[in-house]
């Protein structure tokens, strides 16, 4: 994502700035109506196993939890890249997941092996402020759980404790349809940037992912994923 030049005084910027620890306060310890407070434990309904919730921006991720996170996306979506238009680079992954405005929140099961993880950033789309989901990994054993529902939930509530935030957005591979129905249920739809089909040389090309967004106020958050 290009990086915009703005003034120090920039809301986003701010928000940006601040420790983890003050992100987690200002951002995250308070819900305002929101159903997924922060919490740093969850259990698993169908094991009762427990599991234990970190939140850490991007530069403070041990190398082993990087490479654990950069593992989980090429388990969970390194098809859909390579089948499409933006293939499969791990460098340039790498490179994206160490965007220093990145907070990630990671889940591990108590022998500490990872098992899913969200990333997000505060940030600026076509001059509106928004919360971007970069990403979201799950490994098979803890999907349709409600975990990606509450690791979602915690993007929904940062969104709302930043005032100058009008919407969540993410993109998702059209390839990924069990993700764009997730997605849906939670209330996101075609965002207006999203890109359209467009003739080139007489042939229409389709675009192979979308970008999606859920208003701030959007509807509460029912599906059990």
């Amino acid at each position: 994502m290009v990086k915009r030049s703005r003034s120090p005084t920039d809301p986003i910027e701010k928000v940006n700035r601040e420790s983890d620890e003050s992100f987690l306060k200002h951002y995250l310890g308070s819900t305002a109506g929101e159903v997924s407070p922060w919490t740093t434990s969850w259990t698993h309904p169908g094991t009762n196993q427990k599991h234990q919730i970190s939140f850490s921006e991007a530069g403070r991720l041990t190398d082993e939890d990087f490479q654990a996170c950069f593992e989980l996306i090429a388990e969970t979506s390194r098809r859909d890249y390579e089948g499409s238009s933006l293939g499969w680079h791990p460098v340039k992954k790498r490179k994206e997941m160490r965007s220093p405005e990145l907070r990630y929140i990671l889940v591990k099961d108590d022998a500490g092996f990872l098992c899913g993880f969200t990333s997000l950033m505060p940030t600026w789309e076509e001059g509106q402020a928004v919360v971007y989901c970069y990403e979201i990994h799950l490994k098979p054993e803890v999907q349709s759980t409600g975990l990606g529902r509450l690791l979602m939930g915690f993007h929904f509530t940062v969104a709302k404790n930043i005032p100058t935030v009008h919407k969540n957005m993410l993109t998702c591979f059209l390839s990924n349809a069990k993700g764009l129905a997730f997605y849906e249920r939670l209330g996101f739809t075609r965002d207006e940037i999203s890109p359209r089909p467009r003739n080139l040389r007489g042939k229409v090309v389709h675009p192979d992912y979308v970008i999606m967004s859920r208003a701030v106020h959007g509807k509460d958050l029912t599906s059990d994923d």
